[in-house]
């Protein structure tokens, strides 16, 4: 049996849901309604203090190859409705037929560090087609955004040490395991076991060897030895088989062969046990003899908070494989991304000026989950130490404002804090075009580009923000009339709800 999932279209990757809606925007006559939706996160993972935003490549590749096939309007015709008559009329799947996607996006780049609430992507179109990439899009940036920022939490307590993933076997199902080691290694692992994505992806590839070697032979030194006589070039032997300071022994016997012949031992890897004083005891075994650029390789359901504690105990390890808890983001499965409608046009799309829109958002008990309106855009602001703060604006206000005006950011959490930034405050706006009318205007930056930029983009946070306990909070927040919009519409719904 073949597995179907991958001789497919991926066009229907989405929730049931998206496509009643399109079915109703498409009978109702609003299909061709203009909106705009924001998907942001409301929460950093991990009790963090930062985000990477990591996925738009394959949001990219996505977008280019949305294409409903013969397939797929197949499947469509055979739902049904609770009455057991088709779920869609005919005229609807000839119209998804021939849907082709005409939506503006704006995104932020790959490997950059991001806040809570502020919009990843932005996507304007026909609402009927805005709400159709809801669902894939949330899928492809939730996940490796949380499982990059993972990555790089993991990076900065190793500091200079070599960070391997080795997730692959415990990651959720192949397409799981894939982007986890795209997004390991762009939020700072070095290379991945997962050979596919070495080949796919352009990801430096290492491993050793398994417990089964070492088993299959009649004994330990005997497993070393060959090993090191099949691969004399890439010899990291596992030790803790059996017992694991003979284990190292043993290896340094191997060791010793391999010197003979020109090459040398490269590593140990330590799988389980007390990690701390087995690597230390290891570490003296092997200086005694000479080998002192020997690494030490550290493995058994590490994480951040493992491998800093190891390091405060001063463990001799000089490299770190990280697998389950990277990939699976085992202490928090879900980043909690959302898409919201933020503006909506009465007529249909024109090229007009920027003129008719209703802004829109979603009210709720709780503050956090209130929306913000309008067409945003991401401004940070920086300085000669890094960045300072992040504001949201509306691209509409921004456009009628002064350009040698001051700026006036507000906390939308309290909104007694306030802070002004003049014009001379240097800046970047962080969302960039990536779709114009359906077409890709946008050349992503290789991988390696991408985990270069995580690393310069933590270097402009302060210390504090990316610190693992109670880490300081970064500042966001609403640009003085988008704050006061919000209010206003917040005031108006509330009003309108309690007549």
């Amino acid at each position: 049996m073949t597995n179907k999932l991958y001789d497919t279209s991926l066009s229907l990757l989405t929730d049931l849901y998206q496509i009643t809606m399109a079915y109703g925007y498409w009978k109702s006559g609003t299909a061709e309604k203009e909106a705009v939706f924001n998907l942001y996160f409301r929460k950093h993972p991990f009790g963090g203090g930062f985000t990477i935003a990591c996925g738009l490549t394959n949001v990219i590749g996505y977008i280019n190859n949305f294409s409903l096939s013969k397939k797929d309007l197949r499947y469509l015709r055979t739902l049904t409705g609770n009455d057991g008559q088709p779920l869609f009329e005919e005229a609807f799947l000839d119209y998804l037929a021939n849907l082709k996607l005409t939506c503006d996006v704006e995104a932020i780049p790959e490997g950059t560090v991001v806040f809570p609430n502020e919009p990843l992507v932005r996507v304007r179109g026909p609402i009927l087609q805005c709400q159709l990439l809801e669902t894939p899009l949330l899928n492809l940036i939730n996940f490796e955004s949380l499982v990059a920022t993972k990555a790089a939490r993991l990076r900065l307590v190793a500091e200079n040490d070599t960070l391997l993933e080795f997730g692959l076997r415990r990651a959720q199902g192949i397409d799981g395991g894939m982007t986890a080691s795209r997004a390991a290694y762009i939020g700072g692992c070095d290379a991945t076991s997962n050979v596919l994505a070495g080949k796919l992806y352009d990801i430096p590839v290492r491993g050793t060897h398994a417990h089964s070697w070492v088993m299959s032979f009649a004994d330990e030194l005997e497993a070393f030895q060959t090993y090191a006589d099949v691969l004399p070039n890439n010899v990291t032997l596992l030790v803790d088989t059996y017992d694991t300071l003979q284990g190292v022994r043993n290896a340094i016997e191997a060791g010793r062969t391999l010197v003979q012949k020109g090459y040398k031992l490269a590593g140990i890897r330590l799988d389980s046990g007390d990690l701390a004083y087995l690597s230390i005891e290891a570490r003296k075994l092997l200086d005694e003899v000479g080998f002192t650029d020997t690494a030490i390789v550290a493995s058994n359901d590490l994480d951040e908070t493992i491998i800093n504690s190891l390091k405060q105990q001063g463990a001799k390890i000089n490299i770190w494989g990280v697998g389950t808890k990277l990939v699976t983001a085992y202490d928090q499965p879900a980043l909690g991304g959302v898409y919201k409608l933020a503006a909506l046009r009465q007529e249909s799309i024109s090229p007009d000026a920027e003129s008719g829109w209703d802004y829109k958002m979603k009210l709720s008990e709780q503050a956090i989950k209130i929306s913000t309106p309008g067409i945003q855009q991401v401004r940070r602001f920086r300085n000669e130490r890094g960045f300072v703060a992040d504001m949201i604006v509306d691209e509409n206000s921004l456009n009628d404002t002064d350009s040698t005006a001051s700026m006036t950011m507000i906390d939308p959490l309290d909104f007694t804090k306030r802070r002004t930034f003049d014009a001379k405050q240097e800046f970047d706006d962080l969302l960039v075009p990536v779709f114009r009318s359906g077409t890709c205007v946008y050349t992503s930056p290789d991988i390696h580009s991408i985990r270069t930029r995580v690393q310069e983009q933590l270097a402009n946070l302060h210390p504090g923000v990316k610190r693992f306990v109670n880490p300081h909070t970064y500042p966001v927040g609403l640009e003085k009339q988008l704050h006061e919009l919000k209010t206003e519409l917040i005031l108006k719904l509330r009003e309108r709800n309690e007549q």
